[in-house]
Order: structure tokens, then C-alpha cells, then sequence
């Protein structure tokens, strides 16, 4: 069985702090710079900047945030999120979403949440799902105060991982 993968690395050290700004659903996609940062491998240019537009992206606009996957096939998503302090922030939330940014056809899956813990905020998350050629996906987070206020809190570490089984067996 053949398996087709992108991995995706943004590291603050590299590459400058990624602040949450949220969309209208009240969360942030996760950017990723093009080209190779650290542990970024895209052999399959699922991660290009000519996908999805007229004209190419450029990180770190919101296209940036996406993986289009090259086969139809099993899809295992992994993410791992790493978050900057932030005395405001009581609860941190990741979704892997189909298509973030039509807003007409978003569907968001696999949502997480969970409470502070007393060190650093280190999280990760998978999720298997059939992913679709010419269907983008997204690892799109939040972090919540207070009566579920939204937090300006920046993000310092973030991967997104795809790898398709692409021969999945039929009976």
C-alpha cells in the first residue's frame, strides 16, 4: 500500500511570531511558510502556492494555511501546536477543517479543547478521515478566556501532517 505524504513545519525561532487573528468562526488557520523550514517535506506540492487562486500565494496569507491533498485516499492528520504563555487563556481548541475558506462548504471536524495545565501549552492531535483532490485542508485553533472570550494568544511551534493511503482496498 502506497502512502502519499506533506508535513508542514512554522517555527517561531525561523520565522517570526504567528499572532491569532480570528475568523468569523472564532478561529485562527495555522499558517505555514512554502518551501522547506526545519522538517517541511512536500514532495507531492500539496503545500504549492500556485493551489487554490489566480495568482500564488504568499505566506503568510490565509492560503498558506492549506494542504491540497494529491489523491483521493485514507487520510491520517496530525498536528502539534505549541502555545505562548497567556494568564488570559483558560481553554486552547484545534480543528482539522475541509475546505477553510469556503465559508459555504466548511467542514470542520475532529474538534478538541482542553483546559490549561500548570507548565507550557504543548498539544497534539490526529485525526483519519477520506480526504479528496481538490478539497483543501486546514489546522485551524483558538485559544478562550474567560466567559469564552477569545485570546490574543500566540502560537510558537506548529506542524500539520497528511499522509494519504492512497490503495485502499475495496471488498
Amino acid at each position: 500500500m502506497s502512502v502519499v505524504v506533506s508535513s508542514l513545519k512554522w517555527n517561531a525561532a525561523q520565522s517570526g511570531a504567528q499572532k491569532i487573528t480570528y475568523d468569523g468562526d472564532g478561529y485562527h488557520l495555522v499558517r505555514f511558510p512554502y518551501g522547506s523550514d526545519g522538517e517541511s517535506y512536500d514532495p507531492w506540492k500539496m503545500h504549492d502556492p500556485a493551489q487554490g487562486g489566480t495568482k500564488p500565494s504568499v505566506y503568510p496569507d490565509p492560503r498558506s494555511g492549506l494542504i491540497w491533498p494529491s489523491h483521493d485516499g485514507w487520510g491520517v492528520l496530525s498536528a502539534m501546536v505549541f502555545w505562548a504563555a497567556d494568564p488570559r487563556a483558560v481553554e486552547y481548541r484545534a480543528r482539522f477543517v475541509r475546505d477553510p475558506l469556503n465559508a459555504e462548504k466548511y467542514d470542520s471536524t475532529a474538534t478538541n479543547d482542553s483546559a490549561i495545565t500548570r507548565g507550557g501549552q504543548y498539544r497534539t492531535y490526529v485525526w483519519q478521515m477520506f480526504v479528496h483532490r481538490g478539497t483543501p485542508l486546514g489546522l485551524k485553533v483558538s485559544a478562550r478566556g474567560v466567559k469564552d472570550a477569545k485570546t490574543k494568544t500566540a502560537i510558537t511551534l506548529a506542524e500539520f501532517k497528511l499522509a494519504i493511503h492512497a490503495d485502499v482496498a475495496t471488498p
